[in-house]
């Protein structure tokens, strides 16, 4: 009989137990990491994390359905195993993301993982799992520095299906400064490593063309009085404020703008995470009129089966996507699931053998498709998400009208261009 291999940079005890016990299986595989056996009938444990409660639970939920909604078209099967998908909220924070992430890691059996939506449990979690050999894929995490090529081995196994914040700061520049006109701007982010890693390209992209940055704020996320920092804000007298935070903290900030002198003349623009029903509320009244930089999602703009994704969503839970990010979550489920199915080797007696190395490699380099959220290309750092630039603007302040196109409606795209 052939030989079960096993050569462990890691030590991990289950990929150990698991070299043992295929010591007389009909294959033969090896891995650097560690290997995951599932016997014959037993599921294929996939991990997800991501904020699935508080203000922004919009943001995690909608991936993680999307991500059901992939797995359900495919039969729940992954390399002839039924698929359990094991979930952890995140909270979308730095500690969140951290629990969430040694929760994943203790259990051996989890092949990959996918999520999360905040950059911020996404820095400190995803060193926490690949150092359990576990490959992670992002799907709304756009901090510049978990996809630089000064990363750092911890992030080894980190990739991600949404684009860079380089592309989205540079984008918000160029159109601010190229398309509205406008020469100074002033900027307020919430100290998350999205939103203040954000604003720093914003800024040096705002200059490099010509423009002023003549206020730079910061508030915490969970600030309710908003009037000193806008004060300040209007003080400098800027053209528009920048202001990419997270559904509490800029809800409290669109409503507290229209209390402070001079903020008739600024025009105030958002960010990304409050593409959701969830900052409707937040936001109330303010929200009409309001506009936000986003990559573009119209159904033009993205994969020809994406009308599809949308329909069975419907259909799986009752209403439609309820954020913006669903179609790079779907798209990231597709890439773990085809690099199982493409390293996994099963043995006579229907045992499947899955090594950890191999299914991140395989991952990296998965091949260019047109996904469901657009283009998707890996590169070697895990950057795998392509970006449309576009803005969007809230047209009503009913929390039960928002729609991707309709409420929040796309006003501008490059791809329109």
């Amino acid at each position: 009989m052939r030989r079960f291999t096993f050569a462990a940079a890691v030590a991990l005890a289950a990929a150990t137990s698991t070299a043992m016990a295929a010591e007389t299986a009909d294959i033969t595989i090896s891995d650097d990491i560690g290997i995951v056996k599932v016997n014959k009938g037993q599921p294929i444990l996939i991990g997800g994390y991501w904020v699935i409660s508080g203000p922004d639970t919009a943001l995690g939920l909608d991936s993680q359905r999307a991500a059901e909604v992939y797995f359900a078209d495919h039969g729940n099967m992954i390399a002839g195993h039924p698929v359990r998908f094991i979930v952890e909220d995140d909270q979308c924070s730095a500690e969140g993301g951290q629990n969430a992430a040694t929760k994943l890691a203790a259990n051996q059996n989890i092949v990959g993982v996918i999520g999360p939506a905040c950059s911020s449990a996404a820095t400190p979690a995803a060193p926490i799992l690949w150092k359990a050999g576990m490959v992670n894929i992002g799907t709304a995490t756009t901090a510049p520095r978990l996809t630089a090529p000064d990363r750092g081995p911890d992030y080894g196994g980190y990739a991600r299906t949404i684009y860079s914040d380089n592309l989205q700061g540079a984008g918000d520049a160029e159109w601010m400064y190229n398309i509205e006109g406008f020469r100074k701007a002033a900027t307020i982010h919430d100290g998350s490593p999205y939103a203040e890693q954000l604003v720093r390209v914003f800024e040096k992209e705002f200059k490099k063309r010509g423009g002023e940055i003549v206020a730079a704020e910061a508030v915490s996320p969970v600030d309710v009085d908003m009037r000193p920092v806008l004060t300040r804000v209007a003080s400098a007298k800027p053209d528009v404020v920048y202001f990419p935070v997270f559904v509490a903290a800029a809800g409290h900030l669109s409503r507290q703008m229209k209390d402070i002198d001079g903020f008739d003349k600024i025009v105030p623009i958002g960010g990304g995470a409050i593409f959701a029903k969830d900052f409707i509320t937040a936001a109330g009244d303010s929200v009409v009129g309001l506009k936000l930089t986003f990559p573009d999602v119209s159904v033009e703009a993205m994969g020809e089966d994406y009308p599809k994704l949308v329909a069975t969503y419907k259909e799986m839970f009752g209403e439609a996507p309820i954020q913006g990010f669903h179609a790079h979550a779907y798209d990231a489920a597709r890439i773990l699931s085809e690099a199982i199915e493409k390293v996994a080797v099963t043995d006579d007696a229907g045992n499947t053998y899955i090594g950890r190395k191999a299914v991140r490699d395989a991952v990296f380099a998965t091949p260019a498709f047109d996904g469901i959220s657009g283009p998707i290309k890996c590169d070697e750092f895990g950057q795998c998400g392509q970006f449309t630039f576009a803005v969007y603007e809230f047209t009503s302040a009913d929390p039960d009208t928002f729609e991707p196109g309709v409420n929040p409606k796309k006003i501008y795209s490059t791809s329109d261009e």
